[in-house]
């Protein structure tokens, strides 16, 4: 008489979500509030509405958050609106934080 083992394997895949990072406009005293509205409007895909709401966060408190992407989305969002403010002669400076 032979006897059968039956090995049953589970396998369990994970599935994590990606970090999020926020991109953050710091506030100066040279670009212009309407470039700023406009980075957003046409980078960060904001709403007029939205954009200016963010530009006065920016211009009152010093910082306002831009949007939360994944790193990758972040990250050329950010370079985006550096060459951006670059070309338009703007000092204007971003920066990225994990949420």
């Amino acid at each position: 008489m032979s006897e059968k083992t039956i090995v049953r394997e589970e396998n369990k895949i994970g599935i994590r979500k990606p970090k999020l990072y926020k991109v953050i406009m710091h506030n100066d005293d040279y670009t212009t509030m309407e470039f700023v509205i406009q980075v957003l409007t046409q980078v960060f895909k904001k709403g007029v509405i939205e954009a200016t709401k963010i530009m006065y966060d920016v211009h009152k408190k010093g910082i306002g958050v831009a949007g939360i992407y994944t790193y990758d989305i972040a990250k050329t969002k950010l370079n985006q609106a550096m060459d951006m403010a670059e070309k338009s002669g703007f000092p204007f400076k971003l920066s990225m934080e994990e949420e």
